[in-house]
């Protein structure tokens, strides 16, 4: 061929050729970790179609999303693509089959599983971790993204047991995610049983990556953030409100969408900007005890009346029980409007007194804290909001809860999820009522109130 099949880059070349039977691999955002796993997964499984022996692997991702993504996006197309490279040594072996299956897990929870399977009996099986799934199979495995995965350490004893059997090999990826996780473990072990391999942002681009890296740091618009998953820092938490750890946890593929809407009582917080500030509006549903994130709508620079009709729309399409709204400063007019519009005991104006935002962090905290809250996933400002509220203390011991706002960023996002979350702990109040004599009432959904039925 005149050129090659599939070009990897100097580090990913590093990888392949590493065959070390425990490997961990520290990587910058996408640089290809689990697309060059994934390419040594593939190519073992190829060799044992040759050698006419088997291969398993498993790969354990950190959610259902992530590991139809490792499938599709990479084990499906490198299959392809190594059967064209080894045709020869294939000896027209037929082309390996794809299954989508259901594994069913402890107290009948089931998970999705996705399998490859190869003529010889070779095996690949993309799931999500946890400590149910790592002990499930004896077979090569590959942690992806491990510093995300919810109870990596109860994955960990779960797991290796399993891969203890000689000759099974072991592949761990992440970006760092804070030091309360078993990747952190397991990268600052001492010994040398462990093949390490570390490429931050700019190692990458040194070595044949095409990236911006004055685009991308702009990009992040956090400090935080770029050290953490671009310079791979393992950050000290200690002083964040919401630590990284808590902030992946609460993300889920299905959260920010709303056409997932159950049609459930809903929950608005809204934070309120002009010029600087962005205004937030942050809609969750109550579904059983957690809350769904079912949309956030983001204005910048928008007008009053703009800003009216965004709400009215929300207030429209979702069944509100509360839409509690920052007051301070220029709310006071905002949230008057809003209760002539919606009713007085649908809105709540909120004063970000000291207290009264330690509070409505608090109750923010304990949702992210007991995993009752989910939130869009994948968005790197939001993250960076979340993240940026401190808690630190007075000359009288008193917790304060602040925001470095050099950057000119005040967690909008983050306080309008918060005002959302602290609205739907209070719960929705039940009443009881007793028609007027004469009139036909009717409950016009849209505005949340009962009319006469000649309106």
């Amino acid at each position: 061929m005149s050129k090659p099949l599939i070009n990897f880059h100097t580090y990913q070349k590093a990888w392949l050729k590493d065959k070390s039977r425990f490997k961990i691999g520290m990587f910058a955002r996408q640089t290809g970790k689990t697309f060059t796993t994934c390419a040594e997964i593939v190519d073992d499984c190829i060799m044992a179609e040759i050698e006419n022996r088997r291969a398993r692997w498993v790969i354990l991702s950190r959610g259902e999303r992530q590991a139809k993504e490792a499938m599709d996006e990479a084990i499906k197309p490198f299959c392809k693509a190594f059967y064209i490279i080894y045709k020869d040594m294939l000896k027209g072996r037929s082309a390996p089959k794809f299954y989508k299956d259901t594994f069913l897990g402890a107290d009948d929870i089931s998970y999705k599983a996705l399998e490859v399977e190869f003529p010889g009996g070779s095996r690949i099986t993309a799931l999500p971790a946890n400590p149910d799934t790592a002990r499930g199979f004896s077979a090569n495995t590959f942690l992806d993204e491990f510093a995300f995965h919810q109870d990596s350490r109860a994955i960990w004893r779960a797991l290796f047991p399993v891969i203890s059997k000689p000759g099974l090999k072991l592949r761990v990826t992440s970006t760092p995610n804070g030091k309360k996780n078993k990747f952190y473990d397991l990268w600052t072990s001492l010994g040398n049983r462990w093949s390490k391999h570390e490429v931050d942002i700019h190692k990458a681009v040194e070595l044949g990556l095409d990236r911006d890296i004055d685009e991308l740091r702009e990009g992040a618009g956090d400090d935080d953030l770029w050290r953490q998953e671009f310079l791979l820092k393992f950050l000290d938490d200690a002083g964040s409100w919401l630590a990284y750890d808590l902030i992946m946890a609460a993300e889920h593929g299905e959260a920010g969408r709303p056409d997932k809407y159950r049609g459930g009582l809903c929950y608005i917080g809204n934070d309120i900007g002009r010029r600087r500030d962005l205004w937030v509006a942050w809609v969750i549903e109550m579904v059983g005890d957690v809350r769904w994130t079912r949309e956030v709508v983001i204005l910048q620079n928008a007008t009053f009346a703009e800003q009216d009709a965004a709400l009215d729309e929300l207030m429209g399409k979702y069944k509100v029980v509360r839409l509690a709204m920052d007051q301070t400063g220029m709310g006071e007019k905002p949230v008057e409007d809003a209760k002539r519009r919606y009713g007085s005991g649908r809105v709540e104006g909120v004063l970000f007194s000291s207290s009264r935002r330690l509070d409505i962090a608090t109750a923010s905290r304990k949702c992210f804290e007991d995993r009752l809250f989910r939130a869009p996933e994948g968005d790197n400002a939001q993250r960076a909001d979340f993240h940026k509220p401190k808690r630190i203390f007075g000359p009288t011991g008193a917790p304060r809860i602040v925001v470095d706002d050099h950057t000119g960023d005040h967690a909008d996002r983050f306080w309008a999820a918060s005002l959302a979350l602290a609205a739907s702990m209070g719960g929705c109040e039940e009443y009881d009522y007793e028609p007027a004599y004469g009139h036909d009432y009717e409950y016009d959904e849209g505005r949340g109130l009962f009319l006469p039925g000649c309106y």
